[in-house]
């Protein structure tokens, strides 16, 4: 009998190899958003205010910039090895997986649509109707409490915090610990994030948090795959 029916895994740092799916953009366009990151850490501007600074970025470096374009870019975004494996994994034990993520909901879609996690949840970007960027982003999630979007995922879910795993690797994530059963850094940024969780690893397969969740009661048809089938994505 499953332990857990829900995890919740962070995107950005965790799920790919880059720190931020913002960062990405901002580095394919060539553009520096040090001054905006600047001022959102100095408590100069709000969240929503950032997404602007940042999308205004990408809109003076290439006017009429097009979502389609934003989506290319994810295209060639380096995944961490193993997430194939490790939703399939989790979806034969029948457990839902979704993505929980301060990062761009573009990215966090489509890694939903290859890889079969159930949701997502991620900040939104905003075009017109012919899909050029209007520079407005909406914010779904609040950086400052992630564990308000796991609670929602508890309840649309139908299950409870003690049959919940998140998994995250910065400060952001602490939240989503603290409303879990089960909580693990995978490749932490700092060691406030490590002391949070219940489980800490340092791994280029996010494949090794199934031995926390899964543990012995694998089904037999997930331990005849293997985790060797995915190949981890390079740039």
């Amino acid at each position: 009998m499953r332990k857990y029916d829900l995890v919740c895994f962070d995107m950005d740092g965790t799920l790919t190899t880059v720190r931020s799916s913002w960062r990405w953009v901002h580095d394919c366009f060539e553009v520096d958003n040090e001054p905006a990151y600047q001022a959102f850490i100095n408590g100069e501007i709000d969240e929503a205010e950032f997404m602007r600074r940042d999308i205004r970025l990408w809109m003076d470096k290439q006017p009429g910039v097009r979502i389609g374009d934003i989506a290319r870019t994810f295209q060639t975004m380096p995944l961490i090895g193993g997430i194939q494996e490790t939703i399939a994994c989790l979806n034969d034990c029948g457990i839902d997986s979704v993505i929980v993520s301060g990062g761009i909901d573009l990215a966090a879609r489509m890694l939903c649509n290859e890889f079969g996690f159930s949701d997502c949840i991620a900040d939104e970007l905003c075009c017109d109707e012919n899909g050029v960027l209007t520079g407005e982003g909406i914010q779904h999630l609040d950086l400052r409490d992630k564990g308000i979007n796991v609670r929602q995922f508890i309840e649309k879910y139908g299950t409870t915090k003690e049959r919940t795993v998140s998994i995250g690797n910065s400060f952001t994530d602490i939240p989503m610990f603290e409303n879990s059963g089960l909580s693990i850094a995978f490749n932490p940024t700092d060691e406030y994030t490590s002391d949070a969780a219940d489980h800490t690893i340092f791994s280029e397969n996010i494949a090794d948090v199934l031995d926390f969740i899964i543990g012995d009661d694998e089904p037999e048809e997930s331990q005849q795959k293997g985790f060797g089938a995915f190949r981890r994505r390079s740039s």
